[in-house]
């Protein structure tokens, strides 16, 4: 696998598909979550270009590959438009159905929120996503504790705002499954789902509402996380952007929870999320 410095974080050769293919992959997972919506105009080619760090003709083989999924259409030499169009079929809900709650966890970059955003508008459930849902109350109180806004690394965000801001997320989950409310919840999940008793706890306390509580851990190799993580331009990230390889030493790709779940795979290689969201929905018979 090629290696790359960090002002140019897209290699030419990716352990799993070319600087193409990430970002061909990047922008229909974008699509595909509605974040990029039907009719919308892309940035131009060179716009593009400088921001992921690469080649005019990288963009422009990377959107080749979108116009022939049919997710992309040309209006003129230089402008492009997103074409999804939603298909009229959103879900109505079955009464008889199981409240279900769908956990998703993986690490920076990794696509968790977006496998979420299709989950969601697949089945019509409600999304509580981490950032979403604490960013603002997190920043202020950080800001309130003389703490950068940004800071997620600190001993101050790790040991006194995180532990309150997941259980604020788990608490909202519940408020929605005692209202008869199916759930997906996005959030990194590492050290909660690597702790038995806080997956058993979870589990017990998703089914004492008569729901189903069913997990997912989104993998993603290096290389594209790194892509990922620097595009979407979060200062949260900063941290890890600027000493990618020490960040990288404390992340296990191979991780595992400590529960009953599924592994999605977004790496630039593995089959579309929608794809795979779809796939995953029939085996919980969902749909």
């Amino acid at each position: 696998m090629t290696t790359t410095s960090q002002e140019n974080p897209i290699p030419t050769d990716l352990q799993r598909g070319s600087a193409a293919e990430v970002i061909e992959r990047w922008f229909e997972t974008e699509i595909r979550s509605g974040r990029l919506a039907h009719g919308e105009q892309i940035e131009p080619t060179r716009t593009l270009a400088t921001k992921f760090g690469t080649s005019v003709a990288t963009i422009t083989r990377a959107f080749k590959g979108l116009e022939a999924k049919g997710l992309v259409r040309n209006r003129d030499r230089s402008s492009r438009i997103v074409h999804c169009p939603p298909d009229g079929t959103a879900p109505t809900r079955d009464e008889e159905a199981p409240t279900r709650v769908v956990v998703i966890g993986g690490y920076a970059g990794s696509g968790k929120t977006e496998l979420g955003r299709i989950l969601a508008r697949l089945m019509g459930w409600a999304l509580l996503d981490k950032d979403t849902t604490t960013r603002a109350v997190v920043e202020a109180a950080l800001e309130s504790l003389g703490q950068s806004p940004h800071d997620r690394e600190s001993p101050t965000y790790l040991e006194t705002i995180r532990p309150a801001e997941y259980a604020a997320l788990v608490s909202a989950m519940v408020e929605n499954v005692e209202c008869g409310v199916s759930v997906v919840m996005t959030a990194p999940f590492i050290r909660e789902l690597s702790d038995q008793a806080w997956c058993d706890r979870l589990r017990s306390r998703v089914e004492s509402k008569n729901a189903e509580l069913e997990v997912i851990w989104v993998r993603c190799d290096a290389e594209s996380m790194k892509t990922y993580v620097k595009h979407r331009g979060a200062l949260r990230d900063s941290a890890k952007l600027s000493n990618w390889p020490a960040y990288l030493a404390g992340v296990d790709l191979q991780f595992t929870p400590k529960t009953r779940h599924l592994i999605i795979d977004n790496s630039v290689g593995a089959r579309p999320l929608l794809e795979q969201a779809s796939e995953f929905l029939t085996k919980v018979g969902a749909r």
